[in-house]
């Protein structure tokens, strides 16, 4: 969870950037909660009540003032003393937050085209934060976090540095064939468990700010959590959540405590768990490398595969990383890439050796906060590279690493942090949410008022170019989320501090918010249909067929790999074009994958798309573990 640390207090002090992209009808911009014109200082938040002298000294530690001088550290403890005798934040302003923000997005985007741009169609209540989020291959997302602590948002709402019962995680599965009202959700609570924090309180597993991935069975593997306490203890957790049952399994702990974990899968189905900070508290991230199911274990391929209570494994090789979330990506090479937010913090692990080898430092010289990254689309063989984009909000250039080095790409329009950037099924990449730093949307730590630059998308096309898109309702920034789903759309959701600012209703068990972009390539004109794939496991290299009803409109096939998403960190994104071999009439022959290298085993949403990039409604397959091709075609 957030971290009150000194560099994140003095962030409070600079400047935001000025506006990076023209903006139509941008007078409505000007005054959307930012207390005055563009360029003018903004208004306070609220008025702060007055604190005696004794009571700022005894709030500033020596860190601060040292890193800080005393009179910067007063000021920053009597705003923080201020924030928490300032009471309940009001609903009406809760309300007359959320229909600004409406009024300006709805005017904002009314001069865009969205065949051109895109759309924001709907948004609509949710009943968690959705602080992590999973697109699972039953069409259904599983959304889940914490039980809040507060309700006001300019408080820290999540219990990081709490112990005991009131330190709980809660899940939720939306199913979007029900709609967007509350019938809709159903609750899929964690494990109860008993923490080692010596209060002996069972809860719902404290599993936020964990790292997952999923395993070739479709089923989600978290690591991690909140042990509590000491500015961010990392917890043991090892749980599994089933799509099939819809339940949750826990597996034996790890071997060292694990907040703010990255976790990939591999080539081999097995997931490789990095970084975090350990059971002893914020400041001491391990470098133990662990992995699941262990060598002595079998992979889980087939849906009946539920793990329980199964040991992990250790890693030969280290992971030294002084920065928690680092961003993992399996590569064809079958090599595992671990671009750390340190700039020479950049390593490869070989899955199968067990080792690690030094990466070139990332050029840009600079620590990144919480970024997106993803791994860009290499045709029929799988990716062979990356791109790092945000985590830096003063650098909105790209990074891009292949065949051993690094290069400058062409640049967003503005440095943010918080960032999600997504592969849609067209190859191209769209980024939405964003901030100035933790807690900050440009106007000061726990402020929600946010500048307008950081609820604008920007779209990169297939030449690398970066384009503006439209303008989300809500800011989101930190534990802001999104995913494609088998529609084409994209969901985005997250950020409890804006979805407390907002809530319409703040007493209600709607605590989070939902909303839908479609990308333009809904706005085209018709799709292709996909109405038939096989139902058994495709192995690798194989020829499979396909039914279409408009096969004259089909021009490629594509697989995209459901994602599962915290903290800037999405490292299940995969894009694959399938060749296709023949057609006839109706049936179109594909050939899968080469092999594990190009796509990592598991579940896939299989698009096709015309001559313009405009995709069908996906159909679910399975990559199955590696076998002979003999020749013959699935149907």
């Amino acid at each position: 969870m957030s971290r009150q640390r000194f560099p994140y207090l003095l962030a409070a002090c600079l400047l935001a950037p000025a506006l990076a992209f023209p903006v139509p009808a941008l007078a409505v911009a000007l005054h959307d909660h930012q207390g005055g014109p563009s360029g003018e200082e903004p208004q306070r938040a609220l008025d702060l009540p007055a604190v005696t002298p004794e009571q700022v000294r005894a709030e500033v530690s020596p860190e601060e003032v040292k890193a800080l001088g005393q009179e910067h550290a007063d000021e920053h403890a009597r705003t923080r003393l201020g924030l928490r005798a300032a009471g309940e934040y009001p609903q009406s302003t809760r309300t007359a937050r959320l229909k600004a923000l409406t009024d300006s997005q709805t005017q904002l985007n009314s001069a865009l085209d969205p065949a051109t741009v895109g759309a924001f169609k709907e948004y609509f209540p949710s009943p968690d934060f959705a602080a992590h989020i999973a697109m699972l291959p039953t069409g259904k997302v599983l959304l889940f976090s914490f039980e809040r602590i507060e309700t006001n948002p300019q408080k820290e709402p999540a219990p990081t540095d709490v112990i005991g019962a009131e330190n709980a995680g809660r899940a939720f599965l939306w199913d979007p064939h029900k709609g967007t009202g509350p019938e809709a959700f159903k609750k899929v609570s964690p494990p109860t468990v008993v923490m080692p924090d010596g209060l002996n309180q069972p809860r719902p597993a404290p599993f936020f700010c964990s790292g997952h991935s999923f395993l070739p069975n479709g089923m989600l593997g978290v690591y991690g959590g909140n042990l509590g306490g000491n500015g961010g203890s990392g917890a043991k957790l090892a749980l599994l959540f089933d799509p099939w049952s819809e339940t949750w399994t826990q597996n034996q702990d790890m071997a060292t405590g694990r907040w703010y974990p990255s976790v990939v899968t591999g080539p081999d189905g097995r997931q490789l768990i990095m970084s975090g900070q350990s059971e002893l508290g914020w400041g001491t991230p391990t470098p133990i490398v662990e992995r699941f199911p262990a060598l002595n274990r079998p992979v889980p391929f087939a849906k009946t595969d539920r793990p329980a209570n199964q040991p992990l494994g250790r890693f030969k090789a280290d992971a030294p990383f002084t920065r928690d979330y680092p961003q993992l990506f399996a590569l064809r090479d079958g090599q595992i890439y671990a671009f750390g937010r340190q700039p020479a913090e950049q390593w490869v692990f070989d899955p199968v050796a067990e080792t690690r080898a030094d990466l070139p430092p990332r050029p840009d010289g600079a620590t990144r906060s919480y970024g997106s990254a993803v791994p860009l689309p290499g045709g029929w063989e799988g990716p062979d590279s990356a791109l790092i984009l945000g985590g830096d909000r003063d650098n909105p250039h790209t990074y891009k690493f292949a065949g051993g080095k690094w290069t400058t790409e062409q640049p967003r329009a503005i440095g943010r942090t918080q960032d999600d950037t997504l592969v849609l099924p067209d190859g191209t990449l769209f980024t939405v949410n964003g901030a100035y730093d933790i807690r900050d949307y440009g106007n000061g730590p726990y402020n929600p008022n946010a500048d307008l630059k950081y609820r604008r998308t920007e779209l990169r096309d297939a030449q690398g170019s970066w384009h503006p898109g439209p303008v989300q309702r809500l800011p989101r920034g930190y534990h802001s989320n999104a995913v494609v789903m088998p529609d084409g759309r994209v969901l985005v959701t997250g950020d409890e501090l804006q979805q407390l600012a907002n809530n319409p209703d703040i007493t209600s068990d709607m605590n989070g918010t939902i909303e839908i972009y479609e990308p333009a390539y809904l706005h085209q004109g018709p799709r292709p249909a996909l109405d038939q794939v096989p139902q058994r496991p495709l192995p690798y290299d194989s020829r499979f067929t396909v039914t279409t009803s408009t096969p004259d409109q089909v021009r490629r096939a594509v697989l995209l790999s459901p994602t599962t998403a915290t903290h800037s960190v999405n490292t299940s994104q995969r894009h694959l074009e399938l060749r296709i071999k023949a057609r006839e009439g109706n049936t179109l022959t594909l050939q899968a994958p080469p092999g594990a290298a190009a796509a990592i085993p598991g579940w896939y949403m299989l698009f096709l798309l015309d001559a313009s990039g405009v995709p069908s409604t996906a159909q679910w397959v399975q990559l199955g573990p590696a076998a002979p091709n003999d020749g013959t075609v699935l149907h």
